[in-house]
């Protein structure tokens, strides 16, 4: 259990691998994480920059192989994750963390329906699964999954889902890809995680769609006291949604703090750059910009500060180790060169 000063989830100097048949991919470069009790944490950056292997590392969903941890620590509810197989890691996973994917027919299985689904996943939780819909069900094991296909009832209703008495035996084809990014999101929160990983929830939904699901979200997390890590390369939505964010690049988290205080006062340049290149009423038609280049190959990755191919105010240093972080004000965090002698 976690203490009232211990932080629900601390990512200590975690490197990750990822072995492939062109070579071994340096995905994770020592990142370090921490994200507190109610926090809504916005993991923002380019595509490739290692989001969701850093938030998939959580509940131990990165397939070992092809990825292996060489060294660090990932610490949940006081325990490292690291350490957990099996059984215990299965019942952190049920108990303690929701996980909303990018695309949901990922994590919806196309031949069984709604209902099946989401019983297994309240039942799971409650560690009271029974296998399969068999005939022959001891009276006890067919109580729990009525009690369970009524909760999934009233979750269906709760995230929007129309008629969810008649809707909750469809398939999951038969629902819109908003519809079934709601009954992912019902199916993570069935047991009130202390955790909820959304990883792109949004990607693949219209701008109105979009809106509504990240209304949704932020109404559960003020009804059943969420902790929230939001995987995006949209800054757009984080600001909306998240108290505090979290820059990563190639990587590595470069920058990390408050949501006004990345907004306000980008101090990484790639911060700065991320910012620059989102379109605003105060900005000319043609004069947008950006960060030149692309995210590095990681299979063989710049030494040093990996941003640095692509930084206008690189210098030697830059090139020989990857810079320390820095506080430059109370909770805002950055890993750069040029704030280690206080400038600015």
């Amino acid at each position: 259990m976690t203490s009232v000063d211990q932080p629900l989830v601390e990512i200590r100097d975690l490197y990750t691998e990822m072995v492939t048949f062109d070579g071994v991919a340096k995905v994770l470069n020592g990142v370090t994480l921490t994200i507190h009790k109610g926090d809504l944490l916005g993991l923002v950056g380019e595509t490739g920059c290692g989001k969701s292997v850093t938030a998939m590392s959580i509940p131990r969903l990165v397939p070992q192989p092809p990825a292996r941890y060489p060294s660090g620590e990932v610490w949940f509810r006081g325990e490292n994750v690291l350490d957990k197989s099996g059984e215990a890691l299965r019942e952190m996973r049920a108990r303690h963390i929701g996980v909303i994917f990018q695309d949901p027919m990922t994590g919806l299985n196309p031949v069984f329906t709604v209902e099946q689904q989401m019983v297994d996943a309240i039942l799971s939780r409650q560690n009271l699964l029974s296998l399969g819909f068999l005939p022959g069900w001891l009276p006890a094991q067919r109580e729990q999954r009525r009690k369970a296909s009524a909760q999934a009832i009233q979750l269906l209703r709760r995230v929007g889902i129309p008629e969810p008495e008649r809707r909750i035996h469809a398939y999951p084809h038969e629902y819109s890809g908003g519809m079934r990014q709601r009954v992912l999101i019902a199916m993570a929160i069935a047991g009130k995680p202390d955790l909820l990983i959304a990883d792109e929830p949004t990607t693949a939904l219209d701008v109105s769609v979009q809106a509504q699901i990240l209304r949704l979200i932020a109404e559960l997390v003020r009804e059943i006291d969420l902790t929230v890590l939001l995987i995006t390369h949209n800054i757009g939505l984080v600001a909306q949604l998240c108290n505090r964010i979290a820059v990563m690049y190639a990587g590595n988290v470069v920058e990390i703090g408050s949501t006004r205080q990345i907004l306000q006062a980008p101090k990484h340049p790639y911060t700065q750059g991320l910012l620059q290149a989102i379109p605003t009423e105060r900005v000319a038609r043609g004069s947008l910009q950006g960060v030149a280049g692309s995210v590095p190959n990681l299979l063989d990755p710049p030494s040093g500060c990996r941003f640095h191919p692509r930084c206008v105010f690189a210098m030697d240093k830059c090139r020989e180790n990857f810079p320390p972080i820095i506080e430059t004000e109370t909770g805002h965090q950055v890993a750069c060169v040029l704030y280690e002698n206080n400038y600015e």
